[in-house]
């Protein structure tokens, strides 16, 4: 059985549909000065901790929340205070972090862990697993336009009310689809 020019052709559509995923959706923009959304849902909603960390921090954590307490042990100093869940019931899985009064100090890269309900370790703020969600949040000084104006460097539109907003998820997820749907067409022929 031979490779066919449709088969051939199904690998960089999918590498594409790989990059344009991650990027689309792992990507916010925001100004100094305002409150960070940063989006994660676990997918079982039966959890003990969730743990937000920017790796590129001594120490790296953000937030540490466990058994419905939020544990400052080697949280960094510049979260503190600033950081919380958006939903502290953690109801349906949500685990997104605010991070509040961005500065550009707050510009990196944030992971989001769940531990399962099983999770016992109590001296360290630490859960052993892949994240779930890697955020990468810029901070940008507002440019001279006023109202909507486009990231340079993403197909990020930030709102007039200069609220946070998920980069490319109007164009990474429809193109997303239709690269699935080629592959899948590619396969069947």
């Amino acid at each position: 059985m031979g490779i066919t020019p449709l088969s051939a052709l199904m690998a960089p559509f999918l590498l594409l549909l790989f990059l344009l995923s991650e990027a689309a959706s792992d990507k916010l923009v925001v100004y100094p000065g305002d409150d960070a959304t940063l989006p994660c849902q676990a997918a079982d909603p039966s959890f003990r901790a969730v743990e937000w960390s920017r790796p590129d921090l001594e120490p790296e954590y953000a937030l540490f929340y466990r058994d419905g307490h939020l544990d400052t042990y080697k949280q960094h100093p510049s979260f503190k205070e600033r950081v919380e869940l958006v939903d502290r019931q953690l109801k349906d899985g949500d685990v997104s972090l605010i991070l509040k009064n961005v500065s550009r100090h707050d510009d990196g890269t944030y992971e989001c862990r769940v531990a399962p309900a099983d999770f016992r370790r109590k001296k360290r703020a630490i859960i052993d697993s892949e994240p779930i969600r890697t955020i990468c949040l810029q901070v940008r000084e507002p440019g001279p336009n006023s109202g909507n104006s486009k990231d340079e460097n993403s197909m990020n539109v930030v709102p007039e009310d200069r609220n946070s907003a998920p980069v490319g998820l109007t164009a990474g997820v429809p193109v997303g689809l239709f690269l699935v749907a080629v592959a899948v067409v590619g396969v069947l022929i």
